[in-house]
C-alpha cells in the first residue's frame, strides 16, 4: 500500500518546526529516521494531513557529556550511538543496547529522539531510558520542558509530549564507576520485536550490591522497573541465590499477554530467565 496525500514541511529549526505543529496541531506528524511512521503511513494506519521532517535541523545531531549526565540529541542515530566512544565508556549499557536494534540500515537511519517518541514498549532505549531513570527534553509551544522518562511514557505509543513538542534531546545518567550492566532481549529472529528484554545495573562495593536497577521490556504498556528486585539485592551480597529472587520477582510483575507470537506464561519465563542472566553478567561486568 502506499500512503494517504499529505503535505511535507522540511523547516531549518526547532522553533519552525514547532510552529507548523502549532499551525496543524494534530493533524502533523514528525518525522526523523523514519523507520517506525512510514510502515505506519503505507499501511495507512497513520494519515498525517502534513508531515515535518525534522532532517535539516543539524543542531539535533550531538554527543556530548554534561556532568554527570550523557546528552544525546535527537536526530543523533542509533548507529551513531552505537559506535560512539563517550558512549561506550560513560553508558555502556545505552551502547549495547542499540546493537539489538533492528539492522544495520534501521540503524543508520533511525533515531534516538524517534525511538523515545515513538513509546513502543518493545523498544530497546525507552528500556534503558526507564532503567536509567532518564530525561526527555522536550520543545513545543509552551516552552521547554524537561520531562522524567518515569512520567513520559505513559502506555501503549502513548507519551507525555502534546501535539506542538517536538523531543530535542535525550539525557542518560553517567554509570558511576564500580557499576556492572547487562542488556538481553529474545526475539523470534534477529532483528525482530522484542518478545520481551531485561536491562540492569548493579553497582558493588567492598562485596556488597550499593544499588541495583532491574527494568523490563515488551512486559506491559510501558517498560516496567522492578522495583521488588531492586529492593532484594540491596545492601546484600549478589549470590546465585539471591538472583534468583530477583529474577522471580521480576516475572511477578511482567504485565505480558498471549498473542500471535507466544503465551504471556512464555513471556513471563523469559523475563524472569532474562533478569537472572543479566544480573549474572553485571556482577561480572561490575569486577572489572
Amino acid at each position: 500500500m502506499k500512503p494517504a496525500a499529505f503535505d511535507y514541511l522540511v523547516p531549518a529549526s526547532v522553533p519552525e518546526a514547532v510552529g507548523a505543529l502549532y499551525d496543524c496541531a494534530d493533524e502533523a506528524k514528525v518525522i526523523a529516521g523514519g523507520q517506525s511512521l512510514v510502515p505506519m503511513m503505507n499501511f495507512r494506519l497513520a494519515r498525517p494531513e502534513l508531515l515535518v521532517d525534522l532532517n535539516r535541523i543539524d543542531e539535533l545531531r550531538y554527543v556530548r557529556r554534561d556532568g554527570d549526565r550523557l546528552a544525546i540529541g535527537a536526530l543523533t542515530t542509533e548507529h551513531a550511538v552505537g559506535t560512539s566512544a563517550l558512549v561506550a565508556e560513560a553508558c555502556p549499557v545505552l551502547a549495547e543496547a542499540t546493537r539489538w536494534i533492528g539492522h544495520p540500515a534501521i540503524r543508520h537511519r533511525g533515531t534516538v529522539g524517534g525511538s523515545i517518541a515513538h513509546g513502543d514498549p518493545s523498544a530497546e532505549y525507552p528500556l534503558v531510558a526507564a532503567l536509567l531513570d532518564a530525561e526527555v527534553v522536550a520543545h513545543g509551544a509552551g516552552g521547554i520542558r524537561r520531562i522524567p522518562f518515569r512520567e513520559f511514557s505513559l502506555g501503549h505509543f502513548m507519551t507525555a509530549l502534546d501535539e506542538t513538542e517536538i523531543v530535542t534531546e535525550v539525557r542518560f545518567p553517567v554509570l558511576a564507576p564500580g557499576t556492572g550492566w547487562a542488556f538481553l532481549e529474545v526475539a523470534r529472529r534477529s532483528g525482530d520485536f522484542a518478545l520481551a528484554s531485561a536491562a540492569v545495573t548493579l553497582r558493588i562495593a567492598d562485596g556488597l550490591v550499593a544499588e541495583a536497577r532491574v527494568a523490563l521490556g515488551a512486559a506491559g504498556p510501558t517498560p516496567l522497573r522492578v522495583p521488588e528486585a531492586e529492593s532484594l539485592l540491596r545492601g546484600q551480597a549478589p549470590t546465585d541465590h539471591l538472583i534468583a529472587a530477583a529474577g522471580a520477582a521480576a516475572a511477578r510483575v511482567a504485565g505480558t499477554s498471549t498473542d500471535l507470537h507466544a503465551s504471556a506464561d512464555f513471556r513471563r519465563h523469559l523475563c524472569e530467565v532474562l533478569t537472572v542472566r543479566g544480573l549474572k553478567e553485571a556482577r561480572r561486568n561490575a569486577g572489572r
